[in-house]
C-alpha cells in the first residue's frame, strides 16, 4: 500500500506523533537520578523546557536551572547521567505511524520533520534509521524559533521551497495546527494512527 499526496509535502511533528509517549521506565530512572520524587521534579522540568526547545539555553543550563529550583546540586557527571536517561525516554517510535510514513514515501510523497526539540535531538533525527524518509529537518533548538510562532512555519516553507498551500502539517497540539492554518497550511491534529491514515487517505 502507498499514499501519494503530490504535489504536497507532508510535515510531521515528532513528539507524541512519530514518537510514543515518554517511556515510563526511563523517566523513573531520570527521577531516581535527580534524588527527588516525580511530583517535585515535574514543575521545573516543564517550566524550563520551552527555552531548551528554543535553543536559548543548553542542556547543561537546563538541568542546572532545575537543580537551583529544587535547592540541590548535580555535578556534570550526574547531569550527563540524567540527560542520557531523559533523552532516551523520548526515542521510542510508534510502529503504526512509521508504517504510514513508509507508505507515503513509497507513494512518492515528499516528507519533512518539524519538531519543538532541543538541539541535541538534531543528530538523532538526521542520522537515525528514520532519517532517509525525510527531505528536511527543522529542529526548534537549532534555529531559535519555536511552535506555535509563525516564524518557524515560514522558515520551514522557505527551506522546502514551497508555498503554504503545498504543505500538510501533522501535530498533536491544537495551538500548533491553528497557527499553521493561519498561514494557509493544511493541518491535522494528531490523535491516533487510524485518524491520521483516514485524513491522509481522504486528502490523497
Amino acid at each position: 500500500m502507498s499514499l501519494n499526496l503530490n504535489p504536497r509535502t507532508v510535515v510531521f511533528d515528532y513528539g507524541d506523533v512519530i514518537s510514543l509517549p515518554q517511556n515510563a521506565e526511563d523517566f523513573a530512572r531520570t527521577v531516581e537520578l535527580t534524588g527527588v520524587d516525580a511530583e517535585t521534579l515535574l514543575p521545573p522540568y516543564w517550566k524550563h523546557r520551552a527555552p531548551l526547545d528554543q535553543g536559548t539555553i543548553s542542556v547543561l543550563e537546563y538541568w542546572r536551572l532545575i537543580a537551583d529550583e529544587l535547592g540541590t546540586h548535580w555535578d556534570e557527571a550526574r547531569i550527563q547521567e540524567i540527560w542520557i536517561s531523559d533523552f532516551r525516554s523520548w526515542l521510542s517510535i510508534d510502529p503504526e505511524v512509521f508504517a504510514i510514513i513508509r507508505e507515503l514515501s513509497e507513494g512518492g510523497t515528499r516528507l519533512a520533520l518539524l519538531s519543538n526539540a532541543g538541539a541535541d535531538f538534531g543528530g538523532y533525527f538526521r542520522h537515525g534509521p528514520l532519517s532517509g524518509y525525510f527531505d528536511a529537518f527543522v529542529v526548534s533548538g537549532e534555529i531559535d524559533m519555536i511552535k506555535p510562532n509563525h516564524d518557524i512555519y515560514v522558515h520551514t516553507l522557505n527551506l522546502l521551497g514551497i508555498d503554504a498551500d503545498r504543505m500538510v502539517f501533522i501535530d498533536n497540539k491544537e495551538e500548533n495546527i491553528s497557527a499553521a492554518r493561519e498561514l494557509g497550511i493544511t493541518g491535522h491534529v494528531y490523535t491516533s494512527p487510524g485518524s491520521l491514515r483516514a485524513f491522509l487517505t481522504e486528502l490523497a
